[in-house]
């Protein structure tokens, strides 16, 4: 008897699995992005891209908890130009396995869709446009927050990319439905829910900011309610009809199901691998596949969105 099946297809593209390597994580290298794919992960996101190479900030700009990250990196990447022997790498090792997508952002709308344009050239499946970090002044959230920005920015870049484009979406907003309606009249392929929340920490000794960029974007166990709350929003406004990719917060089975139930075609992995749990991929396609087998349930998108209705 054939086993559940976890392929997924998401705005064209086939994972074999929904679990992807979330951007800005594991993703230096295109070993280490093919190493994400060997431990299970389905396809990966690269770091945030820019057209030119970028440092990001002077330590210190990660601060751990018990619930989280907060990160404010800046953004420090070697550009388009200095990573395509990255991507080069990564797609001669995984033989085209596991789709990879480029996240990248910019200055101004013209700089996202240069940088699209370029790393299309790369050989990349899907666009995700970072319009929401936190943590890097000018190069964010202006973007990610407007809808007439969104839509116009969404816009720009579908028009210089033939390939699949993801908008990913701020949990810092009044209405979520309204971002990702903004990002679907653009003409977005798909939605990314959520990026990091903004936080702050402060040394009670010093009494200063313990980041040196003050603000930093907050990941991990703490966001998992807001995404799932982000993509439920999403998926059951009536308003939008983009597959949504989920992401805040999963490390376990349960994390990833949540999501999914939630309307999430497939989930964006994180802050689990930073905390040096590349096996995480291989430990939650089990607790998957186990509870599809105890749940009698074929196919993963057969769960997709079927959270539905109050609880009396």
């Amino acid at each position: 008897m054939e086993g559940p099946k976890l392929d997924v297809e998401v705005a064209g593209i086939r994972f074999l699995n929904p679990l992807i390597l979330a951007s800005g994580v594991a993703d230096e290298t295109g070993a280490s992005m093919a190493e994400a794919v060997r431990m299970g992960a389905g396809g990966v996101v690269t770091k945030s891209l820019s057209l030119e190479p970028r440092e990001g900030h002077p330590n210190p700009c990660v601060v751990e908890f018990p619930y989280g990250i907060l990160n404010a990196m800046g953004l420090p990447n070697p550009g388009v130009r200095g990573y395509s022997d990255e991507v080069e790498e990564y797609l001669s090792t995984t033989r085209g396995s596991a789709p990879i997508i480029a996240s990248v952002f910019g200055s101004s709308i013209e700089e996202y869709a240069m940088a699209a344009g370029a790393v299309k050239d790369l050989g990349v499946h899907a666009v995700e446009i970072n319009g929401s970090c936190p943590n890097a002044r000018g190069l964010g959230l202006q973007f990610g927050q407007d809808p007439l920005v969104i839509e116009d920015l969404v816009k720009e870049v579908k028009a210089t990319v033939p390939i699949p484009v993801f908008f990913k979406l701020t949990p810092a907003c009044s209405s979520i439905v309204d971002l990702a309606q903004a990002a679907q009249m653009g003409g977005a392929d798909g939605l990314v829910a959520v990026n990091t929340m903004p936080a702050m920490k402060i040394d009670v000794r010093t009494r200063m900011p313990v980041l040196t960029n003050v603000t930093g974007g907050l990941s991990g166990p703490a966001l998992r309610p807001v995404g799932v709350r982000c993509v439920y929003q999403i998926a059951n406004s009536g308003k939008v009809h983009l597959p949504i990719i989920g992401a805040g917060g999963i490390s376990t089975w349960e994390d990833a199901l949540e999501y999914i139930m939630a309307g999430a075609s497939a989930v964006q992995i994180g802050t689990a691998v930073t905390w040096g749990n590349l096996d995480v991929f291989s430990k939650i396609k089990e607790g998957m596949m186990t509870y599809m087998i105890e749940e009698r349930i074929g196919r993963i998108s057969d769960m997709v969105g079927s959270a539905k209705g109050v609880r009396s």
